[in-house]
């Protein structure tokens, strides 16, 4: 395989697990941190009327698709109360009814709203055929020709929509304005008329209805902006300020010139929007957000399999982290350990005593193991028996010093039996041969750089940004895989090596 060949393998590996990064972080909002926080929304609509001893039915409108938010969770609280949820083309709403209620009632529905950027709306597709209005002289005659001066300065339906708005918004009105108007110069009259002028201009358009979620409030006003269908795609247009925007705090309610609620069977009704104002954990955010974005992403990641195999991935993902930097300590900086990947599995083995205990118990079990080793030496038992023996021996070990600790009321000590009993083993008859072959000098050079690397490793791998990092976006594998490979192809000299041939380099 040719070095063109390898550099590309190695950046189009780089570029998948940085794109995908990019895309988790950026558009789904996933953390780089485990404490990182969002800001989250409860919104409560407390409905109150007078019942009057006869059936009650009682309409609300529920937010829909919305730019800038996506509700996270939504409930109902009423008493008695049947409780129906409706959803049509357009908007979805809750009927809430009771055979019969009297004196004064109360309904709650309370929802969570996560802020996210939604692109395209659900109903790109016109679901409605357009109805124009019919307007009576002299409306009429005032509307037409309105549209004509409106036509004759556009060049498109963009702009067409804009100086509509900005001719509604004159102060003073205009003549045919004022007429269209009749006299009353009101936001909502402003914003129905809109609507029907651009129908009869054969432009689709609906009202949309929400609130701003910006701070917390007790009150909160129904604000109204104009969707328009223009090339498949509905724009949203402020009818006020005539720009092809609104505001990111924006929660887009429903759809229609129709009340928020709407009551039968009672009255002197009372409707309150208030907003507050949390913080939740930004991982539960981006769950949230992905399933509403990238439901598609969601269900091929960790986090679709059982509890148990996630426990399983947060370990062994924790794995490669340790396996890189093993590679730098022994390629680039020249560190001796035992074997090539025994001091990441010594690293597994601290997660549960932690890194000072587990050094010391790691220190004192391998030196007992080496005395013991030592003395099977003088049976000359062949290599299996001794291995197994030697791991019978060091199970004893363990047992005595669980029942040690254990007297001593230290609970940290029972964590030596989950200690990878395995590992010891290998470490000891790998000691012991360097011992025999090498000599005390090199034996204990190696046994020091284990433990060394070991302690770097653990560092690396169970710092609680690493676990975080590693799981969250697992695609960093690639980019590990990449700088790993990359190291492979690193023939210079390892850091040590400038040291050992100093005064080498001082001759030449």
């Amino acid at each position: 395989m040719n070095r063109t060949h390898f550099y590309f393998f190695l950046f189009a590996l780089c570029i998948i697990s940085c794109g995908l990064f990019a895309y988790k972080y950026l558009v789904l909002g996933f953390p780089v941190t485990p404490e990182e926080k969002v800001n989250v929304w409860d919104i409560e609509v407390h409905i109150s009327f007078d019942a009057q001893n006869e059936p009650v039915k009682v309409k609300l409108f529920l937010p829909g698709y919305s730019r800038n938010f996506i509700i996270s969770s939504e409930n109902f609280i009423s008493k008695s109360y049947g409780v129906t949820t409706l959803t049509d083309n357009i908007n979805r709403n809750v009927v809430w009814a009771i055979n019969e209620a009297s004196k004064r009632q109360v309904l709650l529905y309370r929802f969570r709203v996560n802020k996210v950027k939604v692109k395209s709306p659900p109903d790109s597709v016109l679901p409605y055929e357009l109805e124009v209005p019919e307007f009576l002289e002299p409306y009429r005659s005032a509307a037409n020709t309105l549209l004509a001066e409106v036509r004759e300065k556009s060049a498109d339906i963009d702009s067409f929509v804009m100086k509509l708005f900005k001719r509604l918004n004159a102060q003073p009105p205009d003549e045919n304005v004022a007429i269209l108007l009749d006299n009353e110069i009101s936001a909502d009259k402003k914003v129905e008329l809109a609507v029907q002028l651009l129908a009869l201009a054969d432009i689709p358009a609906r009202v949309v209805n929400g609130i701003k979620v910006k701070t917390r409030t007790n009150d909160a006003q129904i604000e109204k902006c104009i969707e328009v269908y223009i090339n498949g795609k509905w724009l949203v247009y402020n009818p006020f300020s005539g720009t092809a925007s609104i505001s990111g705090s924006y929660l887009a309610w429903w759809r229609g010139t129709e009340p928020l609620v709407h009551l039968s069977g009672g009255k002197n009704l009372k409707t309150n929007i208030s907003v507050g104002l949390q913080e939740e954990k930004a991982i539960n955010a981006a769950m949230k957000r992905a399933e509403t974005i990238s439901p598609r992403l969601l269900d091929f990641s960790l986090f679709s399999l059982p509890l148990p195999f996630q426990a399983v991935y947060h370990l062994l993902l924790l794995i490669p982290i340790g396996v890189l930097f093993l590679v730098i300590l022994r390629n680039v900086i020249g560190l001796e350990t035992f074997g090539t990947f025994m001091p990441v599995l010594i690293a597994l083995s601290f997660r549960e005593t932690h890194l000072i205990l587990g050094i010391i118990l790691f220190s004192i079990l391998v030196a007992l193991g080496m005395a013991a080793r030592l003395y099977l030496e003088n049976f000359r038992l062949l290599m299996v028996s001794r291995l197994a023996s030697l791991l019978i021996i060091i199970i004893i070990f363990i047992g005595i010093f669980n029942i040690i600790f254990y007297k001593l009321n230290l609970e940290v000590g029972l964590s030596i039996s989950i200690f990878p009993i395995v590992i010891l083993t290998m470490t000891i008859e790998r000691m012991t041969i360097t011992l025999e072959e090498r000599g005390s000098k090199a034996a204990l050079h190696q046994c020091i750089g284990s433990i060394i690397a070991a302690s770097i490793v653990y560092f690396f791998m169970f710092n609680k940004y690493s676990r975080h990092l590693i799981f969250i976006y697992p695609e960093l594998l690639l980019l590990i895989l990449a700088i790993t490979m990359l190291l492979g192809r690193y023939k210079g000299y390892r850091l040590f090596e400038l040291f050992r041939f100093k005064e080498l380099s001082k001759m030449q």
